[in-house]
C-alpha cells in the first residue's frame, strides 16, 4: 500500500435518487494518488450506487465529480477513457464468450494493438489460471475465476483508478485472500489507485490507507483504516465486536 500523493478523485456533495427515493445524500470523499480507499457500510447503504455514479453508470441529481482536477464525464465509456474503470458487483462477465474474448472487450477503447497485447500478458501474469483457461467460456469458470476475469477485464483498459464493488462476495476465504493480495500488489507495484466497496469490513480496513463509513446514503465516519478498526462504533456495527 502506498502513501497518497495528492488529490486524484474528488466527490463533492453527491446526490443520487431512484424513482424519487434518495439513495445518496450530499456524499463527499476523495482518493489521492497511489492510495487505497475503502467504503464500508450495511447492505442498502448506497455503496454500489456511489461507485456507479462515479463510473458514469448512474447520473447524479447534483454534486461534483472530478478526476485529476477536471470534471468527470457522465457517460461510462468516457470515464473509462479518462482512466476510471468499474469492476461491478456480481462480476458481470460475458458467460458465452471465452476468457480471452472477455479480456479483449476490456480493451475496446485502446487503439494500440501492441499495448493491448502487453496488457493481456500482464493480466495472464497476475492470474495464471486465466491463461490456462483462455479458450474456455467465461460462464464455466468458478466464482473466484470469474472475479479474476472481471478484474482482468477492467485492467485491460489501462485504468488509473480502479473501482471495486464487493470483490469478495460469495467467494471462499482462500480465494478472497488471493484477490486481496493481488489488489495490494497492483497498488504497491503499479501505483494504481483503488476505491474499494467491500462487505468484509475487517479485510477492507486492514488493506486500505483510509476509509469511509456510509450509512443510509450519507457519510458518517472517515479516517485511516487502523483508526476505524479501533473505533468502538465501527467494531460494534460492522466488525461484530462488542464496544
Amino acid at each position: 500500500m502506498s502513501e497518497g500523493e495528492g488529490e486524484f478523485l474528488k466527490v463533492s456533495g453527491l446526490d443520487v435518487a431512484y424513482g424519487g427515493i434518495r439513495a445518496l445524500h450530499s456524499v463527499s470523499l476523495r482518493v489521492d494518488r497511489r492510495e487505497i480507499v475503502a467504503v464500508i457500510g450495511a447492505n442498502g447503504a448506497g455503496k454500489s450506487t456511489l461507485l456507479k455514479a462515479i463510473a458514469g453508470v448512474l447520473r447524479p441529481e447534483s454534486g461534483e465529480l472530478s478526476f485529476e482536477g477536471s470534471s468527470l464525464p457522465r457517460q461510462s465509456y468516457q470515464a473509462v477513457r479518462r482512466g476510471v474503470t468499474l469492476v461491478p458487483e456480481g462480476r458481470r462477465i460475458f458467460a458465452s464468450l471465452s476468457v480471452q474474448e472477455n479480456l479483449a472487450l476490456g480493451a475496446y477503447a485502446c487503439p494500440d494493438r501492441s499495448a493491448v497485447r502487453a496488457a493481456l500478458e500482464r493480466v495472464y501474469g497476475l492470474f495464471p489460471v486465466l491463461a490456462a483457461r483462455k479458450g474456455q467460456q467465461g460462464g464455466t469458470l468458478s466464482g473466484g475465476e470469474q472475479q479474476m476475469l472481471a478484474i482482468g477485464r477492467a485492467l485491460m483498459s489501462g485504468p488509473r483508478i480502479l473501482l471495486l464493488d464487493e470483490p469478495s462476495l460469495g467467494l471462499a476465504p482462500l480465494i478472497v485472500d488471493l484477490l486481496f493480495d493481488t489488489i495490494a500488489a497492483l497498488n504497491d507495484e503499479s501505483g494504481l489507485a483503488i476505491l474499494l466497496v467491500e462487505q468484509n469490513a475487517t479485510m477492507a480496513l486492514e488493506l486500505c490507507d483510509r476509509a469511509y463509513v456510509l450509512e443510509s446514503g450519507a457519510m458518517r465516519l472517515e479516517g485511516k483504516g487502523e483508526e476505524l478498526l479501533a473505533d468502538p462504533r465501527v467494531r460494534e456495527s460492522y466488525l461484530g465486536v462488542g464496544a
